[in-house]
């Protein structure tokens, strides 16, 4: 049985570690910690659909960490991180961090990005990058897993197979993607609902999302070679849910059919990838709530562009979900345990 410990309860991802991770077999949760000092509370009082459990959430205490658990995720905000991170590490324990502090293998661009200095640079080159369709080999042996942020997750398995059999230019990618509201965390959601109707708008427009340089990163990592993106977050009108258009040029004279059937080999055993067939396009909702991210493409021929559809749920598979697969690939498990 692995113990395991979540910090960082009372936000999204950490309420949907709770709920994966108490129905999944193979582990029992220990040590439950907010972020701060404060009074021992009942889980019941945070969740009260969680009162079957019987647990309690303990004020942040890294000693009772270290030695209630053998694997502790992080559903902290960024650079939050830095502060338990060397303690867990050097204590032996399995960490799997599900912000953004050890995504980015250059601290000076992470602190550009984030604005915050980045006080764990001795255990960056540790961290693996938790996608696990891309680097499974890699998270067996890892003691830290940088979790992937939720839309480089579509972003990245979308494109992956063609970018592997070289079908598309590194240059000139266009990435539109659209995020329910807990994307943004409760505080938020609450900003949304209290300010405006429930609408359609994006933001951090020009270039300014926190992500970019994540998915610039992995794609220059895949191409080779530096890659630039143009990517315009947008926020929908739903709870949760993610859905990605990129928009490639083709180097390749190929078929549509061709494609759907490259990108169903290079997923081939892979359980949480869904290839749709030609002409088929994945939607939000058959996604949510479950760790699968579905991809479907086709060919603009006036364009000469590959157009990737990609989604998934933001807080599963691009989040939290993606957190226990790597956790079960850790510990030598069946990656779907407690996620089908």
């Amino acid at each position: 049985m692995i113990n395991a410990g979540i910090i960082g309860i009372t936000g999204y991802t950490g309420e949907e570690l709770l709920r994966i991770l108490s129905k999944h077999k193979d582990v029992k949760i220990t040590v439950l910690a907010g972020r701060a000092t404060g009074t021992v509370r009942e889980l019941k009082d945070i969740y009260p659909k969680y009162a079957d459990l019987n647990l309690k959430v303990y004020p942040l205490n890294i000693e009772q960490i270290k030695n209630e658990t053998d694997v502790v995720f992080l559903a902290l905000p960024h650079a939050v991180a830095f502060e338990v991170v060397p303690s867990l590490l050097q204590a032996g324990k399995k960490v799997i961090d599900l912000s953004a502090d050890f995504r980015i293998k250059d601290p000076d661009t992470y602190e550009k990005w984030y604005n915050v200095k980045h006080t764990g640079k001795e255990y960056i080159k540790d961290a693996v990058y938790g996608l696990v369709e891309l680097n499974e080999d890699k998270i067996k042996n890892a003691k830290l897993i940088a979790n992937p942020g939720c839309y480089p997750t579509t972003i990245l398995l979308g494109t992956a197979p063609a970018i592997k059999n070289g079908l598309i230019k590194s240059d000139g990618i266009i990435i539109d993607s659209k995020s329910g509201v807990s994307g943004s965390g409760r505080k938020g959601v609450k900003a949304y609902y209290e300010t405006e109707s429930p609408t359609a708008r994006a933001y951090k427009v020009g270039g300014k999302h926190r992500h970019i340089p994540e998915i610039e990163q992995e794609l220059s990592g895949m191409f080779g070679k530096s890659v630039t993106i143009t990517f315009t977050p947008q926020i929908i009108p739903t709870e949760r849910g993610m859905l990605s258009c990129i928009y490639t040029d083709l180097i390749k004279d190929v078929k549509v059919s061709d494609i759907v059937e490259m990108y169903k080999n290079f997923y081939k055993g892979r359980n949480f990838v869904r290839v749709l067939d030609e002409g088929k396009f994945p939607s939000i909702k058959n996604v949510v709530y479950t760790n699968f991210c579905e991809i479907g493409v086709a060919i603009d021929e006036r364009t000469n562009k590959l157009i990737i559809v990609s989604a998934q749920d933001n807080l599963v598979k691009g989040a939290s979900g993606q957190a226990v697969q790597n956790m079960n690939i850790m510990f030598g498990l069946d990656e779907t345990v407690g996620l089908i």
